[in-house]
């Protein structure tokens, strides 16, 4: 069965990529996902992205990526029926994720004490860019200012130049990730003691993390962090090389990976080269063993440099565009690219991603399409009691 949070009712009170892209992958995991949205507006990812057509339905890219598999609801948290709504919300679910500001909810009404005390066994996860407390922690925070904070940025780009963010929202998608791993945590424990909790998730504390060896020869070594381009820091040669027709990533870290490079690549005599005989000398004289090696990829195209050192086990791959990446066989072959239908005139389906988990030989895919603003209202209201009669006032009073 692939559906493992089966059962799992999970409120997303979240917005434009961190906590959505969390709750996604609860949502892909089986989870009952209820995207809790303003009246009229909603999630103001919905204008996000690069295609007119789908942003003038309120569908725009950046949304479709990460709420596929939801249902939508929208609640004026504001206004007194609009809390009675969400209280009921409460007892009847398993998870609240919410990605406000510290002390937003709080403002609105709904401090965690509150929250615990509509249900005991509800786990409640924060996710925030700095974390609930600290100087810090009432700043706005999107992912580049996380980058930079985490000294993310420091370590990226080329030696002589600046520091550089990462190229996609990494910060964002990080802080989801650890979020999702948290409450199904959360989850496993409660099934065995029925006491849920609150979780508090910084996305700048997940950024730190996720650096493991930057970070630990900062603390362990003393050595700060630097900027390497594309070459490994930790080996050498292990980085970005140049075959006839472009660039290539080689990685060697042992002693015979190393020797079978220059087998392949005939070139035996740096072997047995002085300045290149142990890994700590190869990374000394990194920039020579690199002018050496960029002369004997000249003879070859990268596609064929691939296939002869995948042969004999070195680390090696092309580097491809964003589209070639997602068309390459192997991705196709694990089923990673899913399409989902929409309600959209001349956009019949769109393409998402699913889940980088199989379970049990299976790939995880969205069970239904993104939902359209507020599209659920109705039958979620009516799953928590709501009569026809109480849901259209809830809807003429502007609740819903």
């Amino acid at each position: 069965m692939t559906q493992l949070l089966s059962g799992v009712r999970v409120l997303d009170l979240t917005t434009v990529l961190a906590g959505p892209f969390g709750a996604y992958h609860l949502s892909l995991m089986g989870a009952d996902v209820i995207k809790i949205e303003v009246p009229e507006s909603g999630d103001v990812a919905r204008e996000f992205g690069e295609d007119e057509v789908l942003k003038s339905f309120a569908m725009g890219p950046s949304f479709l990526a990460q709420n596929s598999g939801k249902r939508s609801v929208t609640l004026n948290l504001k206004s007194e029926r609009g809390e009675e709504v969400f209280e009921r919300l409460l007892s009847w679910a398993d998870v609240l994720v919410e990605n406000m500001r510290p002390g937003v909810l709080t403002r609105l009404g709904f401090s965690p004490e509150r929250i615990a005390r509509a249900n005991a066994r509800l786990i409640y996860c924060a996710v925030s860019g700095f974390g609930q407390n600290g100087p810090l922690a009432e700043r706005s925070a999107y992912d580049q200012i996380i980058q930079g904070f985490a000294g993310m940025a420091s370590v990226t780009g080329l030696a002589e130049g600046e520091p550089l963010r990462v190229g996609f929202p990494v910060c964002d998608a990080i802080g989801g990730y650890v979020a999702a791993m948290a409450i199904c945590a959360a989850l496993v424990r409660r099934a065995t003691t029925n006491e849920g909790c609150y979780l508090d998730v910084s996305m700048l504390e997940a950024a730190l993390t996720s650096m493991t060896w930057v970070v630990s020869e900062q603390l362990i070594s003393g050595r700060a962090g630097r900027r390497h381009g594309n070459d490994n820091a930790a080996s050498s040669p292990s980085g970005t090389f140049y075959a006839s027709d472009g660039p290539i990533n080689i990685a060697t870290n042992t002693q015979k990976q190393f020797e079978a490079l220059c087998h392949v690549c005939s070139r035996e005599d740096l072997i047995d080269d002085p300045r290149f005989s142990d890994r700590s000398k190869r990374k000394r004289h990194r920039r020579e063993l690199s002018v050496q090696l960029d002369a004997a990829l000249q003879l070859r195209t990268a596609g064929e440099w691939e296939q002869l050192l995948a042969q004999v086990s070195v680390p090696v791959g092309r580097l491809l565009s964003v589209e070639e990446a997602l068309h390459q066989e192997q991705i196709r072959v694990r089923d990673l690219v899913h399409d989902v239908e929409l309600g959209v005139p001349g956009r019949a389906s769109v393409q998402v991603l699913g889940s980088a988990v199989h379970v049990d030989g299976e790939t995880l895919a969205p069970r239904c399409a993104p939902p359209t603003l507020g599209e659920h209202s109705e039958e979620i209201l009516a799953e928590l009691g709501y009569s026809p009669e109480d849901i259209a006032a809830l809807r003429k009073a502007g609740t819903i």
